[in-house]
Formats: structure tokens, sequence, C-alpha cells
């Protein structure tokens, strides 16, 4: 696995020292060096980058209204000759932060933090799986389908019930459960849709989602033992 990076420093010098260390290590990949970060931003919209060497003191445009200035961040270290701007950095949620001249071992060691965090990150990914999206409060919503527990009926709307909180979403019953994945989903009354996965034991009446019970329509219960069977 390599991570795909750039180098933004104004200084040549630095430049070509921390191209050399990227290009000696076996997990980078480098992408571009560039003198400015309008050259790198430039670059960040055409190639896909995990990771930022980043200066923080270069004209016209600093390292930090560089980030400012991106709408999705990649893993930043930054690179700098002065101490006194460590705390901002990790404002900046900063995977390390060096300073000039780099030695060999320190490079190494903020290269393996950002390794391991990317990995995490790809794990906590897999784990999450299928997703969708809703619109509630006028924003955009990804809700992981895992994470979800009941959909319930709730006038012109439906409220969606995760492990984290609960949205309304305006949609019927019938359009909402379209969108979500049949094996997972089933419609256990004129009101309800349930994750079978969270379904920790029912009855003849109910199904029992944590503290809640769920009401079962009585043509519905064959729908949920059918399903269950197969989860």
């Amino acid at each position: 696995m390599k991570l795909n990076c750039v180098i933004v420093d104004d200084s040549s010098i630095q430049r070509m020292i921390i191209t050399k260390l990227v290009n000696n290590h076996p997990n980078l990949h480098l992408v571009g060096d560039f003198s400015n970060a309008i050259e790198a931003k430039s670059c960040m919209s055409i190639h896909s980058v995990d990771l930022i060497f980043l200066d923080i003191e270069m004209p016209v445009i600093s390292g930090f209204d560089f980030l400012d200035g991106l709408k999705t961040k990649p893993q930043i270290i930054f690179i700098t000759s002065k101490a006194e701007y460590a705390l901002k950095a990790f404002d900046y949620d900063a995977t390390d932060y060096l300073q000039k001249p780099i030695a060999l071992d320190r490079f190494s060691t903020s290269v393996k933090r950002a390794i391991d965090l990317h990995l995490l990150k790809q794990d906590t990914k897999e784990e999450e799986g299928e997703h969708i999206f809703i619109k509630s409060n006028l924003k955009k919503l990804k809700i992981y389908t895992s994470r979800i527990k009941w959909i319930e009926a709730f006038g012109d709307y439906v409220r969606v019930v995760t492990e984290d909180d609960s949205n309304l979403v305006l949609s019927t019953m019938k359009s909402f459960e379209n969108d979500l994945p049949s094996k997972k989903f089933v419609r256990v009354h004129k009101s309800y849709i349930i994750n079978i996965d969270k379904v920790e034991r029912f009855n003849s009446k109910f199904a029992e989602i944590g503290a809640t019970k769920i009401p079962l329509s009585r043509n519905k219960k064959d729908d949920l033992i059918k399903a269950l069977s197969f989860a």
C-alpha cells in the first residue's frame, strides 16, 4: 500500500530534501512538489491525494490559509523551521509536526503514523459498509445502513432512528423502503421498517430493539421470521 502525497514548500532546497525522503520510502508515492499553494490545489483537483507535506510560512498563501480553502482535507504533516506554530497546527487535525532540519528516523515515524491512521479509516469504512443519503433540516446527511435501527412513519415524514440519533425525512414509507437493502430491512407494520440485525427478540405481537417494542402486523410476522432465517 502506498499513500499518494504532495509537497508544498516555497524553498526549492527543502522540496528537494523532502522529495528524496519521500521517494526512498516504500509506502509513499509522490504526486508532485510545489512552491506555492495555488499550484498544489490545482493538482489536487485532478489527482487523489492522501497526505500533504506542508510548509507553513509561504508567500501570498500560508499553509494554514491553504488548508482553509480545501473542501476535503487529506492528512497533513506540517514541516517548518519554527516550533511556535505547533499548537495551531494541531487545531487543523495535523497527523504530525516536523521541524527542519528533518531527521530520517523522525520522518519515518511520522509517515508510519500517517499509514496507521489511513488503515484505521479504511477499516472503519469497511465496517460501516453500505450507506444512503437523507435530507433532513435542509441538510444532506450520510447514513450508514448498518447503524439504522428502525424507520417509523411520522405524518408526511419518516423518522430514521440510528444508533447515534434520529432524523425526520420528508418521504413515504414505501419510497424510503425502496432505498434500503432488502436483505437487511423488513416492513413489519404499516408504520415500521426494522433492521433485522438489531432485533434482540420477538413474539407474535412485538419485535424488541433495545428497550423499544416495535409492533408486528399479523400478516408481517412470517416475513420477519423468513428474513431472520436468512440473516
